[in-house]
């Protein structure tokens, strides 16, 4: 039998108030398919007295678990607004693209051809280019998100369930079926 394959769930998720259940429920949609499903949350901090350290270790055993991951499925819902995905979870992309790793893309509150304008209140195009209340510039590529977060991925899933992506991720990435 092929050995498993470890799948590193990047998202948000962290910061549920049941995150531990929705770390499960990702896990449990992974060993479904005979993935092995690392999410952050599966090493408890340990006891350490005070914040630098606690920021360190985080950091340190993050980037450990995408580093022995094989590829990593990046949850990129909005997230603390209406448009922008968790800035930790934008960070894990660009980490694991770095060493080489597949990323896929899980978008589940976008289809992958709505453009980001649409996402932002008080987008506006007032002449040649789109822009948010501010004034700033909105890019306009036909995506939900920023084009670095988007051509990094390796492919785009845009189910609404964990189990319905973590699925669509085995078929698309031709991954072997171990169970």
């Amino acid at each position: 039998m092929a050995s498993q394959i470890s799948v590193y769930l990047a998202g948000p998720g962290v910061f549920r108030p049941d995150a531990e259940v929705w770390g499960a429920r990702l896990k449990s949609a992974c060993e479904m398919h005979g993935l092995q499903g690392l999410f952050p949350l599966d090493a408890s901090l340990p006891p350490l007295h005070d914040q630098q350290s606690r920021r360190q270790w985080i950091f340190q055993q993050n980037c450990t678990l995408i580093s022995r991951s094989q590829l990593v499925l990046a949850d990129l819902r909005a997230f603390r607004s209406p448009s922008e995905p968790d800035s930790g979870t934008a960070f894990e992309v660009g980490f694991a693209f770095a060493l080489g790793k597949p990323v896929w893309v899980w978008v589940p509150d976008a289809e992958a051809d709505t453009p980001m304008y649409t996402r932002i209140p008080g987008a506006a195009r007032p002449r040649d280019r789109w822009v948010d209340k501010s004034g700033d510039s909105i890019e306009d590529f036909g995506v939900p998100l920023n084009l670095m977060l988007w051509q990094a991925a390796a492919g785009i899933i845009c189910e609404s369930s964990p189990e319905q992506a973590v699925a669509q991720l085995v078929r698309r990435a031709r991954l072997p079926l171990l169970r």
